[in-house]
This record gives structure tokens, C-alpha cells and sequence, in this order.
């Protein structure tokens, strides 16, 4: 009880803790503040970077006036396609060995595509919802990434101000990058922890075993949460965006 009271505490963004919540260790709150953290994460090359961005004075082109509504139409178009894509992988992943021939039914005959009885092909090897999951992050990072340098281009073209900041959001996504990518790729081994501890208490017998029991119930608990982690990752790695939205709209 101390513990869920503590991790229903935790503050943060939705994805922290929900990852918080699928682990069995303690979570606690970070005592550093945002720059002695990034401090660390930076190097000495990235400090340079930053300070000749910071103290420069980039040259200025005349601006548009601020953000233009086909640029927001595209932030919102961006962000859209993504939710539904993770929403379109959950459907495929409950018949994950089936899901590239749902893609394309020419892959494998109907007689075939049905022959596999239903409780063996919705208890599929967490490698499939592992691939799935590291295929939308490809996607995330890669469409994402295309967006916001999109909108540093605008950004810098509406002032010396707005140009310098393009350039600190330009050198902070490459001094991170790495980092990012390390953070991220440990959500699937926590998903693939969450997925065996599920199927273990499914294989487990039953306190009463004249209760009726909901086979692969877990599997459904499971896909849910995979995209509820999904999306709460969309949501971390779309801030930027909004934050450089958000100085377009200033201007």
C-alpha cells in the first residue's frame, strides 16, 4: 500500500509514470534540478555549441508575421497520422503472427491464415509486440525529426531573437539524440518484463477452481497498456514541437 501510494505520487510526464507502474522497484523523484541534469548529458563540445549560439548574433531574414495556419494544420496532420498509427498496431497486435498477411492478404491462402487454432495464435512470443513497438519509435523520431527542423527553418527566418533559439533547439535535439534513444530503448524490456509477469499469473491456477476463468484476458490488459505507453511517448517526444509551435505563435 506504501508503495502504490508512492508511485501515485510520482509527478511528471504521463510516461514516467506509467512506467513507474509497470515496475516492481521503488521510483523516486529526481532531486537534480533540469540543468545540473542536462550538465551531465552534455559535453564539452555541446557547452561550446551552445554558447557560440547563445552569444552570436545570427543575421535576420524579414519574417511572416508568425506561425502560418498550413504549418499548424501539419503539426496537428503529424501528430494525428502517429496516434493512429499506435492505434492501428493495437488492433494488429491481437493477432500478432497474422498481422502482415492482414497487411496484405495475398501473403498467405485463407485456409492457411485460419488453420492456427485461436488459443495459439493470440499467445504469440513478446518478440512480435517487441518489433511493433521499436518500428512506431522508428516512425516517431523519424517524422517527428522532419517536423521540427521544418519548424526551426520558419523560426529562423523571423528574427536574429528567433534564429538564435532555432539554433539552441538545433543543438540541443543533436547533443541528445543518443540519450534519447538510449532512455526510449529500455521501455520495451520494461514492457517485455510486464508481459511475462502477466503471462505467469495467467498460467497460475486459480483460487477456486469452479470460477470460470477469461482466457487470454491478459493479452487484451497487456495490448492496452502497450499503447496507453505509446502514446504517453508520442507525447514526450512531440514537446518540442510544441515548444518551438508555441514561439512561432509569439511572434
Amino acid at each position: 500500500m506504501v508503495q502504490a501510494s508512492a508511485r501515485a505520487a510520482l509527478s511528471g510526464p504521463t510516461l514516467v509514470r506509467l512506467l513507474a507502474q509497470l515496475t516492481d522497484a521503488d521510483v523516486v523523484e529526481a532531486r537534480q534540478s533540469l540543468p545540473d541534469r542536462l550538465s551531465q548529458w552534455l559535453g564539452w563540445t555541446d557547452a561550446i555549441a551552445l554558447s557560440t549560439a547563445l552569444g552570436g548574433e545570427p543575421p535576420g531574414a524579414p519574417g511572416r508575421g508568425g506561425v502560418a495556419r498550413d504549418d499548424t494544420s501539419l503539426c496537428a496532420s503529424v501528430r494525428s497520422a502517429l496516434t493512429k498509427a499506435i492505434a492501428r498496431e493495437g488492433m494488429l497486435a491481437a493477432h500478432p503472427r497474422d498481422a502482415r498477411d492482414m497487411r496484405d492478404p495475398r501473403r498467405v491462402p485463407p485456409a492457411a491464415a485460419s488453420s492456427e487454432p485461436p488459443d495459439q495464435a493470440n499467445y504469440a512470443d513478446y518478440r512480435d509486440y517487441r518489433q511493433r513497438y521499436l518500428s512506431l519509435q522508428q516512425t516517431m523520431e523519424t517524422e517527428i525529426g522532419q517536423l521540427r527542423a521544418r519548424l526551426r527553418t520558419l523560426l529562423a527566418a523571423q528574427s536574429p531573437a528567433f534564429a538564435r533559439l532555432a539554433a539552441v533547439d538545433a543543438i540541443m535535439e543533436r547533443s541528445l539524440v543518443a540519450r534519447e534513444r538510449s532512455l526510449l530503448a529500455s521501455i520495451p524490456v520494461t514492457l517485455g518484463a510486464y508481459f511475462e509477469r502477466l503471462r505467469a499469473a495467467e498460467q497460475d491456477p486459480p483460487d477456486n477452481p469452479d470460477e470460470p476463468s477469461a482466457p487470454r484476458a491478459w493479452l487484451a490488459v497487456f495490448r492496452q497498456t502497450m499503447q496507453s505507453v505509446l502514446l504517453a511517448e508520442l507525447e514526450v517526444r512531440f514537446q518540442p514541437v510544441e515548444g518551438l509551435l508555441a514561439a512561432l505563435r509569439a511572434r
